[in-house]
C-alpha cells in the first residue's frame, strides 16, 4: 500500500489564511497494487493530477500551508465522499440512490481511470475498501479540516484552494462555445462554496498572469468544495483546474518543454492568491 496518507508542508510563518491542497497528485503506486491492476504503469496514472504538487509547492514560501495526497487517485479518491462506494466494484455494497460519479466508476475507490478503462479484473472485498478509507481518506480529511479550522481561528476567515488538472480534451466542448479556449477553470459550485469576492480575487491572479479563465464549466467542484465551502461562515473553497497540455505530455505523463516556465508563471499567481490573506490585513492574526 502507499506509505503515507498525505504530505504536509508548513510555512515558516503563517501569514496567509489560504490553505493550498492537491488531493489527486499522489503517485506512490505500490508493487502490490500494481500487480492487482489490469493496467500498465502509464495507463494507471491517466486520471492522476500529475505534477500539480510540483506546480504549487512554493505556496509555503508565501505564508500558506500546503497539503498533498500520498496515495494515488486510482487507489483512493479523496475528492469523493467516504460513502460513495461503487456496488459494481465492491462486494456487499447495495445500490442506493443514483450517483453519476459512482455510476461512471469514479467512486471513493475508483473502478476506472480516464476514458473508462477498468482498473481491476474483478471485484474488491468491502473490507479492502474500508481499509483504504480508514488509512488514507480519513487521515487526509482530518488534517485538512484541522488546517481550515486553524486558519479560521488565526484570521477570522479560511480559504481552501483545491488544486487539480484536467485533460486538454475536457475543454473541447467549452472551446466551441467561447471565443477563447480556457486554460484555467475555477469551480465554486456556482457560488455555493465561496464568496464572489474570493473567487474574483483568485481569477484576477490568473488573468493578471495572462491566463484565460472560465468558471464552473466543465468543472464546478466535487466533494471537497461541497464539504469545506461555507461562505456564510467565512470558510471558502475554490477548485482550480489547469489544462494539462500546458505543462505536460499527456500521453507519456512527463513534463513538457514548457513545464519550468509555467511553474515560474504560477509562482506569481500563487503569491497573489496567498496575499489575499496576509496577516497585516487581518487584526486577529496577532492574537
Amino acid at each position: 500500500m502507499p506509505k503515507v496518507a498525505y504530505h504536509l508542508v508548513q510555512p515558516e510563518a503563517h501569514t496567509s489564511r489560504v490553505v493550498f491542497a492537491s488531493p489527486h497528485s499522489g503517485r506512490d503506486y505500490s508493487w502490490n497494487f500494481l500487480r492487482h491492476t489490469a493496467l500498465d504503469e502509464v495507463t494507471i496514472r491517466s486520471s492522476e493530477d500529475a505534477f500539480v504538487d510540483r506546480l504549487f509547492d512554493c505556496a509555503p514560501q508565501f505564508g500558506a500551508v500546503f497539503i498533498k495526497a500520498g496515495a494515488p487517485r486510482a487507489y483512493i479518491d479523496l475528492n469523493r465522499s467516504a460513502e460513495e462506494l461503487d456496488p459494481a466494484l465492491i462486494e456487499g455494497v447495495r445500490r442506493q440512490t443514483h450517483n453519476p460519479r459512482v455510476a461512471s466508476g469514479l467512486g471513493v475507490v475508483p473502478r476506472v481511470v480516464a476514458n473508462g478503462r477498468p482498473i481491476y479484473q474483478g471485484k474488491l472485498p468491502l473490507a479492502e475498501a474500508e481499509r483504504r478509507i480508514a488509512q488514507f481518506w480519513h487521515p487526509y480529511h482530518d488534517q485538512l479540516r484541522k488546517l481550515m479550522q486553524q486558519a479560521h481561528a488565526r484570521f477570522g476567515e479560511a480559504i481552501l484552494v483545491d488544486c487539480h488538472s484536467m485533460p486538454h480534451e475536457a475543454l473541447d466542448g467549452v472551446a466551441k462555445s467561447t471565443a477563447r479556449r480556457p486554460q484555467i477553470v475555477l469551480g465554486d459550485r456556482f457560488g455555493a462554496s465561496a464568496s464572489q469576492t474570493v473567487v474574483d480575487q483568485i481569477e484576477a491572479a490568473f488573468t493578471d498572469a495572462g491566463l484565460i479563465v472560465a468558471r464552473n464549466t466543465p468543472f464546478a467542484g466535487a466533494y471537497i468544495t461541497q464539504a469545506y465551502g461555507r461562505p456564510s461562515r467565512k470558510q471558502h473553497a475554490v477548485q482550480i483546474e489547469i489544462d494539462r497540455s500546458i505543462y505536460m505530455d499527456e500521453r507519456t505523463i512527463r513534463p513538457n518543454a514548457n513545464f519550468h516556465n509555467f511553474r515560474k508563471l504560477l509562482r506569481s499567481v500563487i503569491a497573489e492568491i496567498a496575499a489575499t490573506g496576509q496577516a497585516k490585513d487581518m487584526p486577529l492574526a496577532a492574537e
